[in-house]
Protein backbone atom coordinates (compact mmCIF):
# COMPACT_ATOMS: atom_id res chain seq x y z
CA UNK A 1 0.00 0.00 0.00
CA UNK A 2 1.52 3.66 -0.90
CA UNK A 3 0.60 6.44 1.22
CA UNK A 4 0.72 10.03 0.70
CA UNK A 5 1.61 11.77 3.76
CA UNK A 6 0.62 15.81 3.30
CA UNK A 7 2.48 17.90 6.42
CA UNK A 8 5.04 15.70 7.26
CA UNK A 9 6.65 18.87 9.28
CA UNK A 10 4.48 18.56 12.01
CA UNK A 11 4.27 17.27 15.09
CA UNK A 12 1.31 15.21 14.41
CA UNK A 13 3.04 14.38 10.43
CA UNK A 14 6.05 13.20 12.24
CA UNK A 15 4.12 11.03 14.62
CA UNK A 16 2.63 9.57 11.82
CA UNK A 17 5.56 8.49 9.90
CA UNK A 18 7.01 7.30 12.58
CA UNK A 19 4.48 4.56 13.26
CA UNK A 20 3.67 3.85 10.43
CA UNK A 21 7.03 2.78 9.73
CA UNK A 22 7.69 0.84 12.90
CA UNK A 23 4.02 -1.07 12.53
CA UNK A 24 3.20 -1.26 8.77
CA UNK A 25 6.51 -2.21 7.18
CA UNK A 26 5.18 -2.88 3.90
CA UNK A 27 3.29 0.40 3.47
CA UNK A 28 5.69 2.72 0.77
CA UNK A 29 5.20 6.20 2.77
CA UNK A 30 5.79 9.29 0.48
CA UNK A 31 5.91 12.51 2.55
CA UNK A 32 4.80 16.06 1.42
CA UNK A 33 5.89 19.52 3.13
CA UNK A 34 5.33 22.85 1.76
CA UNK A 35 7.77 23.60 4.87
CA UNK A 36 11.51 22.94 3.76
CA UNK A 37 13.11 20.75 6.71
CA UNK A 38 16.66 19.00 7.34
CA UNK A 39 14.96 16.47 9.51
CA UNK A 40 12.55 15.36 6.25
CA UNK A 41 15.60 14.65 3.78
CA UNK A 42 13.46 12.57 1.33
CA UNK A 43 10.13 15.19 1.43
CA UNK A 44 8.75 16.07 -1.42
CA UNK A 45 7.64 19.50 -2.03
CA UNK A 46 3.99 20.11 -1.06
CA UNK A 47 3.07 22.64 -3.70
CA UNK A 48 -0.65 22.44 -3.58
CA UNK A 49 -1.36 24.77 -6.69
CA UNK A 50 0.66 22.08 -8.68
CA UNK A 51 -0.88 18.49 -8.93
CA UNK A 52 2.41 16.46 -9.40
CA UNK A 53 0.87 13.10 -6.99
CA UNK A 54 1.57 10.52 -8.96
CA UNK A 55 -1.24 7.82 -9.22
CA UNK A 56 -1.82 4.51 -8.77
CA UNK A 57 -3.34 2.74 -5.37
CA UNK A 58 -3.09 4.88 -2.57
CA UNK A 59 -4.05 6.59 0.43
CA UNK A 60 -3.62 10.05 1.56
CA UNK A 61 -3.04 11.24 4.97
CA UNK A 62 -3.18 15.26 5.58
CA UNK A 63 -2.00 17.09 8.49
CA UNK A 64 -1.57 20.19 6.51
CA UNK A 65 -4.14 22.99 6.10
CA UNK A 66 -7.60 21.73 4.86
CA UNK A 67 -7.88 24.63 2.80
CA UNK A 68 -5.14 24.04 1.01
CA UNK A 69 -5.73 20.57 0.27
CA UNK A 70 -9.58 20.69 -0.38
CA UNK A 71 -8.74 23.23 -3.89
CA UNK A 72 -6.02 20.97 -4.47
CA UNK A 73 -8.11 17.59 -4.28
CA UNK A 74 -10.82 18.95 -6.60
CA UNK A 75 -8.41 20.26 -9.17
CA UNK A 76 -6.94 17.16 -9.73
CA UNK A 77 -10.07 15.43 -10.00
CA UNK A 78 -11.18 17.73 -12.92
CA UNK A 79 -8.07 18.24 -14.99
CA UNK A 80 -5.54 15.08 -14.11
CA UNK A 81 -8.56 12.39 -12.91
CA UNK A 82 -6.19 9.69 -14.01
CA UNK A 83 -3.75 10.25 -11.38
CA UNK A 84 -6.79 9.60 -8.88
CA UNK A 85 -7.60 6.22 -10.56
CA UNK A 86 -5.82 4.11 -7.53
CA UNK A 87 -6.90 6.53 -4.98
CA UNK A 88 -8.89 4.14 -2.00
CA UNK A 89 -9.43 6.82 0.67
CA UNK A 90 -8.42 10.14 2.32
CA UNK A 91 -7.97 10.88 5.75
CA UNK A 92 -7.89 14.75 6.52
CA UNK A 93 -7.13 17.31 9.51
CA UNK A 94 -9.55 20.20 10.05
CA UNK A 95 -10.13 21.60 13.54
CA UNK A 96 -12.48 21.71 16.39
CA UNK A 97 -12.53 25.65 15.73
CA UNK A 98 -15.01 24.63 12.83
CA UNK A 99 -17.63 24.03 15.95
CA UNK A 100 -16.38 26.10 18.61
CA UNK A 101 -15.69 29.60 16.46
CA UNK A 102 -18.76 29.37 14.61
CA UNK A 103 -20.54 32.04 16.35
CA UNK A 104 -17.87 33.86 17.83
CA UNK A 105 -17.96 37.58 18.26
CA UNK A 106 -14.95 38.33 16.45
CA UNK A 107 -15.09 37.80 12.73
CA UNK A 108 -11.50 36.49 12.52
CA UNK A 109 -12.91 33.51 14.33
CA UNK A 110 -16.18 33.47 11.90
CA UNK A 111 -13.82 33.97 9.17
CA UNK A 112 -11.67 30.47 10.43
CA UNK A 113 -14.76 28.51 11.09
CA UNK A 114 -15.97 29.41 8.26
CA UNK A 115 -13.24 28.70 6.03
CA UNK A 116 -13.24 25.51 7.37
CA UNK A 117 -16.39 24.26 7.43
CA UNK A 118 -16.03 24.92 3.33
CA UNK A 119 -13.31 23.00 3.08
CA UNK A 120 -14.22 20.13 4.80
CA UNK A 121 -17.29 20.57 2.63
CA UNK A 122 -15.55 20.83 -0.14
CA UNK A 123 -13.18 17.83 0.38
CA UNK A 124 -16.54 15.52 1.25
CA UNK A 125 -17.81 16.55 -2.64
CA UNK A 126 -15.17 15.64 -4.55
CA UNK A 127 -14.13 12.65 -2.30
CA UNK A 128 -18.43 11.39 -2.83
CA UNK A 129 -17.81 12.39 -6.85
CA UNK A 130 -14.80 10.10 -6.55
CA UNK A 131 -16.18 7.23 -4.75
CA UNK A 132 -13.90 7.78 -2.66
CA UNK A 133 -13.90 7.57 1.43
CA UNK A 134 -13.14 10.09 3.22
CA UNK A 135 -12.77 11.37 6.81
CA UNK A 136 -12.00 14.70 8.48
CA UNK A 137 -10.33 14.68 11.84
CA UNK A 138 -11.69 17.76 14.00
CA UNK A 139 -9.14 17.42 16.92
CA UNK A 140 -9.48 20.17 19.70
CA UNK A 141 -6.08 21.27 20.99
CA UNK A 142 -3.62 19.81 19.81
CA UNK A 143 0.10 19.48 22.03
CA UNK A 144 3.16 17.81 22.56
CA UNK A 145 6.65 17.49 20.86
CA UNK A 146 7.39 14.46 18.27
CA UNK A 147 10.74 15.01 16.81
CA UNK A 148 11.96 18.55 15.87
CA UNK A 149 8.72 19.55 15.68
CA UNK A 150 6.47 20.84 18.38
CA UNK A 151 2.88 22.67 19.27
CA UNK A 152 1.79 26.42 19.29
CA UNK A 153 -0.67 25.94 21.72
CA UNK A 154 -0.17 25.00 25.04
CA UNK A 155 3.62 24.92 24.79
CA UNK A 156 3.03 28.63 24.66
CA UNK A 157 1.85 29.09 27.96
CA UNK A 158 4.84 26.79 29.14
CA UNK A 159 6.83 29.56 27.63
CA UNK A 160 4.80 31.91 29.63
CA UNK A 161 5.45 30.55 32.57
CA UNK A 162 8.86 30.38 32.05
CA UNK A 163 9.38 33.97 32.01
CA UNK A 164 6.68 35.35 34.63
CA UNK A 165 7.02 34.90 38.40
CA UNK A 166 2.91 34.17 38.34
CA UNK A 167 0.07 33.90 36.19
CA UNK A 168 -3.33 35.25 36.55
CA UNK A 169 -6.52 32.74 36.30
CA UNK A 170 -9.95 32.66 36.20
CA UNK A 171 -11.03 31.32 39.48
CA UNK A 172 -14.07 29.29 37.51
CA UNK A 173 -12.50 27.62 34.07
CA UNK A 174 -14.49 25.59 31.72
CA UNK A 175 -13.39 22.24 30.14
CA UNK A 176 -10.89 21.40 27.88
CA UNK A 177 -9.72 18.08 26.34
CA UNK A 178 -6.47 18.10 24.85
CA UNK A 179 -5.14 15.68 22.24
CA UNK A 180 -1.50 15.08 21.85
CA UNK A 181 0.37 14.99 18.43
CA UNK A 182 1.30 11.16 18.76
CA UNK A 183 -2.67 10.52 20.18
CA UNK A 184 -3.92 12.08 16.58
CA UNK A 185 -1.39 10.49 14.58
CA UNK A 186 -2.37 6.82 15.93
CA UNK A 187 -6.33 7.82 15.34
CA UNK A 188 -5.81 8.66 11.83
CA UNK A 189 -2.99 5.29 11.45
CA UNK A 190 -5.74 3.14 12.68
CA UNK A 191 -8.18 4.58 10.17
CA UNK A 192 -5.59 4.26 7.26
CA UNK A 193 -5.25 0.33 8.61
CA UNK A 194 -9.21 0.16 8.26
CA UNK A 195 -8.92 1.44 4.33
CA UNK A 196 -5.68 -0.60 3.78
CA UNK A 197 -7.37 -3.80 4.86
CA UNK A 198 -10.51 -3.29 3.30
CA UNK A 199 -8.45 -2.57 -0.55
CA UNK A 200 -6.50 -6.04 -0.08
CA UNK A 201 -9.78 -7.68 0.81
CA UNK A 202 -11.42 -7.11 -2.65
CA UNK A 203 -14.23 -8.44 -1.01
CA UNK A 204 -16.77 -5.41 -2.46
CA UNK A 205 -16.35 -2.15 -4.16
CA UNK A 206 -17.95 -0.34 -1.91
CA UNK A 207 -15.94 2.51 0.02
CA UNK A 208 -15.39 1.54 3.33
CA UNK A 209 -17.40 2.67 5.98
CA UNK A 210 -16.22 5.77 8.03
CA UNK A 211 -17.73 8.53 9.62
CA UNK A 212 -17.44 11.47 7.44
CA UNK A 213 -16.26 13.81 10.48
CA UNK A 214 -15.02 12.80 13.90
CA UNK A 215 -14.78 15.55 17.07
CA UNK A 216 -12.08 14.24 18.38
CA UNK A 217 -10.29 14.83 21.83
CA UNK A 218 -7.59 12.94 24.07
CA UNK A 219 -8.75 11.14 27.00
CA UNK A 220 -9.53 13.05 29.91
CA UNK A 221 -11.46 16.42 30.18
CA UNK A 222 -10.10 18.38 32.88
CA UNK A 223 -10.80 22.38 34.11
CA UNK A 224 -8.49 24.85 32.14
CA UNK A 225 -6.99 25.78 35.82
CA UNK A 226 -6.41 21.85 36.05
CA UNK A 227 -5.13 21.48 32.82
CA UNK A 228 -2.23 24.47 33.68
CA UNK A 229 -1.42 22.85 36.94
CA UNK A 230 -0.83 18.90 35.16
CA UNK A 231 1.34 20.80 32.63
CA UNK A 232 3.17 22.67 35.87
CA UNK A 233 4.22 19.56 37.62
CA UNK A 234 4.82 17.32 34.56
CA UNK A 235 7.67 19.60 33.79
CA UNK A 236 11.11 18.59 35.38
CA UNK A 237 11.98 20.05 38.75
CA UNK A 238 14.60 22.69 38.04
CA UNK A 239 12.21 24.13 34.99
CA UNK A 240 11.42 27.48 35.77
CA UNK A 241 7.63 27.08 35.25
CA UNK A 242 7.71 24.85 37.77
CA UNK A 243 7.84 27.56 40.40
CA UNK A 244 5.09 30.26 38.67
CA UNK A 245 2.66 31.18 40.75
CA UNK A 246 -0.91 30.30 39.15
CA UNK A 247 -3.10 33.09 41.09
CA UNK A 248 -7.09 32.16 40.76
CA UNK A 249 -9.21 35.55 40.50
CA UNK A 250 -12.75 35.52 40.73
CA UNK A 251 -14.27 35.54 37.51
CA UNK A 252 -15.78 38.60 37.23
CA UNK A 253 -13.14 40.54 38.67
CA UNK A 254 -10.38 38.50 36.36
CA UNK A 255 -12.73 39.38 33.32
CA UNK A 256 -13.20 43.16 34.47
CA UNK A 257 -9.23 43.58 34.13
CA UNK A 258 -9.24 41.71 31.15
CA UNK A 259 -11.58 43.99 29.68
CA UNK A 260 -8.87 46.81 28.30
CA UNK A 261 -7.94 44.39 25.83
CA UNK A 262 -11.14 44.26 23.71
CA UNK A 263 -10.32 47.98 22.51
CA UNK A 264 -6.51 47.00 21.36
CA UNK A 265 -7.37 43.10 20.36
CA UNK A 266 -11.05 41.55 19.80
CA UNK A 267 -10.06 38.32 19.01
CA UNK A 268 -7.10 38.16 21.80
CA UNK A 269 -10.31 39.20 24.18
CA UNK A 270 -12.22 36.34 22.85
CA UNK A 271 -9.48 34.21 23.56
CA UNK A 272 -9.39 35.03 26.96
CA UNK A 273 -13.14 34.60 27.54
CA UNK A 274 -13.43 31.17 26.44
CA UNK A 275 -11.26 30.15 29.47
CA UNK A 276 -14.61 30.21 31.16
CA UNK A 277 -15.96 28.08 27.94
CA UNK A 278 -16.28 24.36 28.11
CA UNK A 279 -14.29 23.14 24.71
CA UNK A 280 -14.76 19.50 25.70
CA UNK A 281 -17.31 16.61 25.40
CA UNK A 282 -15.23 15.47 22.08
CA UNK A 283 -14.29 11.48 21.10
CA UNK A 284 -11.85 10.58 23.02
CA UNK A 285 -8.81 8.78 21.36
CA UNK A 286 -8.65 6.03 23.10
CA UNK A 287 -12.02 4.95 22.45
CA UNK A 288 -11.27 4.88 18.74
CA UNK A 289 -8.08 2.95 19.27
CA UNK A 290 -9.62 0.59 21.70
CA UNK A 291 -6.90 1.05 24.28
CA UNK A 292 -7.01 2.49 27.95
CA UNK A 293 -7.07 5.69 28.15
CA UNK A 294 -4.06 7.79 28.73
CA UNK A 295 -3.50 10.55 31.51
CA UNK A 296 -3.10 14.18 30.68
CA UNK A 297 -0.32 15.22 29.93
CA UNK A 298 1.05 12.34 27.51
CA UNK A 299 4.43 13.30 27.02
CA UNK A 300 6.86 14.68 25.57
CA UNK A 301 5.71 17.92 26.14
CA UNK A 302 6.62 21.08 23.26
Amino acid sequence: MQLHLFGAATASGEAFRQLAASRHQGWRLAAYSRVPSDHLHHAHSADFSNPGVPGGPAIWISFGPIWLLAPFLEQLATHHPERLSGLSGLIACSSSSALTKRFAANPFDRELAARLTGAEDQLLSTCHRLQVTCCILRPTLIYGQVGPYGDQNLSRIIQLMRRLPLLPLPADTGLRQPIHALQLANVALALAGQLARSGEDGVSSEPTALPERIDLGGDKSLSYTAMIKALQMALPPGDPARHCLLLLIPNRLFFALAAPLLLRSPKAFEAVLRMGADLAGFTPSHQLLGQPAKPFPVLPLA
